[in-house]
């Protein structure tokens, strides 16, 4: 199954130059936030995948006017042809009362209120989130820092991958694409990024 995610940044290749063959076998669209709601329904439109979403720490837009034709997995399991596929958006808090973004005691709770969901579907496959897990792949400030509990539960439920966006390539020369957590593969999705999710461990993905 090959998944398209994006994050952060909209791509100028797959947006102001869009063709047809540049999606054309994407099975699956998720968003790790950070993206104007019109850039996901373009997405919706012009392709036959579904389109799922978490929401970055500035995405309050989506309140008033969600991304039209697309999916929100925030604090939920989505499956999607068997594939266990959990969503938790936002950032490390700020701004204290902010929308979209949330201590890590904050974090926590959202988590727990997910354990009948979790035991339910015996874990998940897939994490999507809009901000790294803490001292994987984030950064020092405490806007850009990740969370401690996305460890944790990589740790407990072992899946196959995590997902994120917020820190973007053009930071600096610390940027990952990708990285290794124990069983679990850690992408970064800034702008763009095709995973393939086969049933085996060799999961390879790449720029269109």
């Amino acid at each position: 199954m090959k998944i398209l995610l994006l994050a952060d940044q909209e791509s100028k290749s797959l947006y102001d130059y869009y063709s047809p063959e540049k999606i054309e076998g994407i099975d699956l669209i998720i968003s790790c936030g950070d993206l104007k709601a019109s850039y996901l329904s373009f997405f919706a439109t012009v392709s036959h995948a579904p389109v799922l979403y978490i929401r970055g720490n500035h995405d309050c837009q989506y309140a008033r006017k969600p991304p039209e034709g697309c999916i929100c997995i925030e604090d939920d399991i989505f499956v999607y042809k068997g594939v266990r596929i959990l969503g938790l958006g936002g950032s490390m808090e700020y701004i204290p009362h902010s929308d979209n973004q949330y201590t890590e005691k904050k974090m926590k709770k959202r988590i727990r209120h997910l354990r009948w969901k979790l035991f339910k579907n015996r874990g998940f496959d897939i994490l999507v989130a809009h901000a790294p897990a803490r001292e994987l792949n984030d950064m020092p400030d405490l806007p850009h820092r990740g969370f401690q509990c996305f460890r944790n539960l990589m740790d407990k439920y072992k899946p196959k991958f995590f997902v994120h966006g917020h820190v973007h390539a053009t930071y600096g020369t610390g940027f990952k694409r990708r990285d290794i957590y124990g069983r679990t593969t850690v992408i970064n999705a800034y702008e763009y990024y095709v995973l393939e999710y086969p049933d085996d461990e060799n999961s390879k993905g790449g720029a269109i």
